[in-house]
């Protein structure tokens, strides 16, 4: 059995070809997983059908052991919460990550080609994305992921130049419904999460087709929270946002500012709390109410931020008031 050193652990089966490495089988104890980029001194550039999937028999091929840390007992891909994929990869089979239940978060990169048909089958915890591209064009690896999964999407792209956009693609439910009489069954989709699910034009992302749904999924059936993600994520990270978008956005999240402030507290991310503090005038309701969650949160940071412009609200009012 051939021995490499790696990120974390692995036992893998794997078949050499002319130009890289397929896995056909991968095993790991470790719940953050990364995939080793090249073995044999070659990149690894694709993932066999059922290659990860929990449950899945034993390939053919050769074994190789990597190792990277202290391993647990449990050898069990059931426990993966965030997996990164080969910078190197092309292909992924079918099923490859199916019943992957735990696994939160799926890092992967933009020379990725093809994944195969029910790639993500069972895994119910699948909320986020985190896209790398390797050069200015972009590859059809987001649109294969985002358009074959229902579930709300957390994506954040990382350009070539390291420009960072983030983008929430809401839920939506496809239910087939049989009508007898007719002797078929008919389609039914709910949520306004879907036409997010297909902004993509020959499979490279149309950031102006995304904004462009706001207006019409806020008129739709949708999560309110949901809503305030998508918008908070905007204004956030305002790649490509032109102004009247821009404009949409802040004032969704202004008459929303207790539940904004709360969300940029749990995610912990102080530019994001200032962002929403300079809207405008802020109600010291939703303010104080911000300053206590900060403190329960033991935000220190978040906490000297809140005061500060708690402080300057209250001489403001006072100024206002010996006038």
């Amino acid at each position: 059995m051939e021995t490499i050193s790696g990120l974390t652990n692995w036992r893998l089966t794997v078949r050499r070809g002319q130009d890289g490495v397929a896995i056909m089988r991968a095993l790991t104890c470790d719940r953050r997983a990364v995939l080793p980029d090249t073995i044999f001194g070659l990149p690894v550039t694709e993932l066999a059908d059922r290659a990860l999937a929990a449950g899945a028999a034993d390939a053919e091929g050769e074994a190789v052991r990597v190792l990277g840390g202290a391993e647990a007992e449990d050898w069990d891909n059931r426990n993966i919460t965030e997996l990164t994929l080969p910078r190197t990869l092309r292909d992924v089979g079918d099923y490859a990550f199916m019943n992957l239940r735990a696994m939160e978060t799926l890092r992967f990169f933009d020379g990725l080609r093809t994944t195969g048909s029910a790639s993500f089958m069972n895994c119910r915890a699948f909320s986020r994305l985190e896209l790398t591209r390797v050069s200015p064009a972009q590859g059809p690896a987001l649109a294969s992921v985002v358009r074959a999964l229902q579930q709300e999407l957390d994506v954040t792209v990382i350009g070539h130049d390291g420009t960072l956009l983030r983008l929430i693609f809401p839920e939506y439910i496809e239910n087939y419904t049989e009508n007898s009489a007719a002797h078929h069954f008919e389609l039914k989709i709910s949520g306004g999460g879907y036409a997010y699910h297909g902004v993509f034009r020959d499979k490279a992302l149309s950031v102006s087709d995304y904004d462009a749904l706001w207006r019409d999924y806020l008129a739709a059936e949708h999560d309110e929270g949901s809503a305030l993600r998508l918008a908070y994520c905007r204004l956030r990270f305002p790649a490509q946002l032109r102004d009247a978008a821009r404009e949409s956005y802040a004032a969704y999240l202004k008459k929303r500012l207790r539940a904004a402030l709360s969300h940029a507290l749990r995610e912990r991310d102080g530019e994001g709390l200032r962002l929403l503090l300079a809207l405008g005038d802020t109600d010291p309701a939703a303010l104080d109410a911000a300053l206590a969650e900060a403190r329960a949160l033991g935000y220190t940071e978040a906490t000297a931020v809140l005061l500060e412009k708690r402080h300057r609200s209250s001489a403001g009012r006072a100024r206002k008031f010996e006038l």
